[in-house]
């Protein structure tokens, strides 16, 4: 049987059956996105961004229902950056580290569509809101949270002096 090939002459990635799939395997693929993700996070962003992308996909690996066992590994890869950057504001050219979503869409050979759309079933795989993450947040927008300074006393909300 001919397996597909890409433009390189590589046997392009078949979505994986899931019940084929052992935890050695899953460990492996998680292992894989994460280094997609940590080479482009290394290249374009900074380590931080690379952290959190690397906490992002291993929270995806232990949902009970895996959901990097099926699709293309660079997608699961440039959804969790790109998850990253739109947490981070790092969609405005004023951020400190900024980057485009067509940029993260070249470098992994992925349409921006679907990209979006795989970011959006990792926020909601992960209950992540739009902005203001704990988990996810980059240290510096973390201390820039207005919330943060928000102190409830006798049922009412103050601001914490």
């Amino acid at each position: 049987m001919n397996e597909p090939l890409n433009l390189d002459g590589n046997v392009l990635e078949i979505k994986e059956r899931k019940q084929n799939m052992d935890k050695q395997q899953l460990k492996e693929r998680e292992a894989r996105v994460i280094e997609l993700a940590v080479v482009f996070c290394n290249e374009h962003l900074d380590e931080e961004c690379a952290e959190l992308c690397t906490k992002m996909i291993q929270k995806l690996g232990r949902k009970r229902s895996n959901p990097l066992q099926s699709g293309r590994l660079e997608i699961w890869a440039a959804a969790s950056v790109y998850t990253i950057c739109s947490i981070n504001f790092m969609f405005s050219k004023s951020s400190r580290l900024n980057t485009s979503s067509s940029e993260i869409a070249e470098y992994f050979g992925a349409s921006g569509s679907t990209i979006a759309q795989k970011s959006r079933t990792i926020k909601d795989l992960l209950k992540i809101s739009n902005v203001f993450d704990p988990n996810f947040t980059l240290k510096e927008i973390a201390d820039r949270n207005p919330f943060n300074h928000l102190v409830m006393r006798n049922g009412f909300i103050f601001f914490d002096d």
